[in-house]
C-alpha cells in the first residue's frame, strides 16, 4: 500500500511540474516583447484612440506615429501619409519585423507614417501547436539577443469564442468557413458592434478615415506553393501606384508580381479598405516555407533561414510559384523585400505628387539587410 502512495506522489509531483512549465510557457506568450522608440517616432498611442470600443480589450494595440517637422510646423505642408500594418497574421514574421525596423530606424523628411506592428494583438498571445510552430524566434544583435513571439494566424479563442459553423462577412454577405471569423484579413471594414476581430478591423478603418491616410500597406507572407507570392496585390484605384512601384523594384533586381485585388473574396484589406475609404490599399507577400504544407520540421531555424530540403525537391518537380534552392528565403530577405517595397511606394508617390510628398530616411536597403542581417538594425533594449 505504501508503494502505491509513493508512486502516486511521484506522478502527482511530475504532473505539477509539467503544469508549471506549460503554464509559464503559456503566460510568456501573453507578454509583449519591447519595441524601441526610434528617433523618428513623435507619438505612441493606442488604436482605441480612434475607436474607444477597443479600450481594455486584447484587440487594442500600439500605433507608432512618425511625423516630419514640416507637419508639426505647418499643416498646409503636411504631405502625404502611409499606414503600415504588421502582424495581421503573427505567424508571418517578416511583416512584424519590417514594422519594428521602421519604428526603430525611420525618420520622416516629409509626411506622416503610422505603423501598427501588432495589427492583431490577440493573435500574438497564442500559437498553433498542432502545426508544430515554435513559440519564439531569436535574433542576435550587437548588444545581445532579442526574442520575438511567433504567434497564430487568428485571434486567440480565449478572447473570441465560439466560432460559428459559417462566418458571414457583414458588408458583403459572403459565406466563409467558420474559423475565418477570427482572421483579421477577412473582417474589413469591420463593425463597431461585431466580434473582437471585426472591432479591430473597424478601429483600423476609423484611423484611416479620420487621419485621411493616403496609402495603406498590409504586410504578409505566403507558402512557396501559393500562387500569389513575391507579389503586390492592389485595389483598382491603387493599381497605377503599384505598377510604377513594381517597375522600380525590378530595376533594383527585386522581382515581384503585380496582382489585382479579387472581387470574389471579401473582407481583405486590399479590397474593403479601397471600397470603404479613400486610401490606396496594397498588400505585399513574401515566400516563407514555415507557412506551407510541403515543409519538413517546423522550428525556429526554418522561420529564420527559410531552408527546407523538401521545398528544394518540390522546386525540382515544378510544384512551386517562387524560385527555391538550398539557400531558402531567409528572414532578412523577406523583410528586405517588404522595406524595399515600402520605400519604392513612397518614392513613386512623391514622383507623381510633388505637392504632397512622402519621404523618409534611415531604413536599410535590400542589399544592406542581406549583408548585415536584421540584428544590425535592431536597437538596444534598455
Amino acid at each position: 500500500m505504501k508503494k502505491h502512495h509513493i508512486t502516486a506522489a511521484i506522478f502527482l509531483f511530475l504532473a505539477l511540474g509539467a503544469a508549471v512549465v506549460a503554464g509559464s510557457s503559456f503566460l510568456s506568450m501573453r507578454k509583449a516583447e519591447p519595441i524601441v522608440r526610434g528617433p523618428g517616432v513623435t507619438e505612441i498611442t493606442m488604436l482605441s484612440s480612434w475607436f474607444p470600443g477597443l479600450k481594455g480589450t486584447a484587440g487594442d494595440t500600439e500605433v507608432y506615429i512618425l511625423k516630419s517637422k514640416r507637419v508639426s510646423e505647418d499643416k498646409a505642408q503636411a504631405g502625404a501619409s502611409m499606414l503600415i500594418l504588421g502582424g495581421t497574421h503573427p505567424n508571418e514574421p517578416s511583416g512584424f519585423m519590417s514594422a519594428v525596423l521602421l519604428i526603430e530606424n525611420a525618420q520622416m523628411n516629409t509626411g506622416t507614417l503610422y505603423v501598427i506592428p501588432r495589427a492583431n494583438n490577440s493573435a500574438f498571445t497564442h500559437n498553433d501547436p498542432q502545426e508544430g510552430s515554435p513559440q519564439h524566434y531569436t535574433i542576435k544583435t550587437a548588444s545581445g539577443s532579442r526574442s520575438f513571439r511567433y504567434g497564430s494566424r487568428a485571434t486567440n479563442p480565449i478572447h473570441q469564442w465560439p466560432d460559428p459553423d459559417v462566418y458571414i462577412h457583414d458588408s458583403s454577405g459572403q459565406s466563409l468557413s467558420g474559423n475565418e471569423t477570427r482572421n483579421l484579413n477577412r473582417g474589413y471594414p469591420g463593425r463597431p458592434d461585431g466580434t473582437l476581430t471585426e472591432k479591430i478591423c473597424y478601429g483600423i478603418t476609423e484611423l484611416i478615415k479620420k487621419e485621411k491616410v493616403t496609402i495603406t500597406v498590409d504586410l504578409h507572407e505566403a507558402s512557396p506553393e501559393y500562387p500569389v507570392n513575391m507579389a503586390m496585390v492592389a485595389h483598382p484605384k491603387a493599381m497605377g501606384l503599384a505598377s510604377e512601384t513594381v517597375i522600380g523594384l525590378e530595376m533594383q533586381d527585386i522581382l515581384i508580381r503585380l496582382e489585382p485585388s479579387p472581387v470574389n473574396l471579401r473582407g481583405l484589406t486590399h479590397r474593403e479598405l479601397g471600397d470603404f475609404t479613400d486610401t490606396l490599399p496594397i498588400l505585399m507577400e513574401t515566400p516563407n516555407a514555415s507557412q506551407g504544407r510541403l515543409r519538413g520540421r517546423t522550428n525556429e531555424a526554418l522561420v529564420l533561414t527559410g531552408i527546407d530540403p523538401w521545398y528544394v525537391k518540390a522546386q525540382k518537380l515544378g510544384r512551386l510559384y517562387v524560385p527555391y534552392d538550398e539557400k531558402g528565403h531567409p528572414l532578412e530577405e523577406r523583410v528586405g523585400r517588404h522595406l524595399a517595397g515600402i520605400a519604392e511606394l513612397a518614392f513613386s508617390w512623391t514622383l507623381n505628387n510633388t505637392d504632397r510628398p512622402l519621404e523618409f530616411t534611415g531604413l536599410p536597403s535590400f542589399a544592406e539587410l542581406q549583408a548585415s542581417g536584421i540584428g544590425a538594425w535592431l536597437k538596444p533594449v534598455d
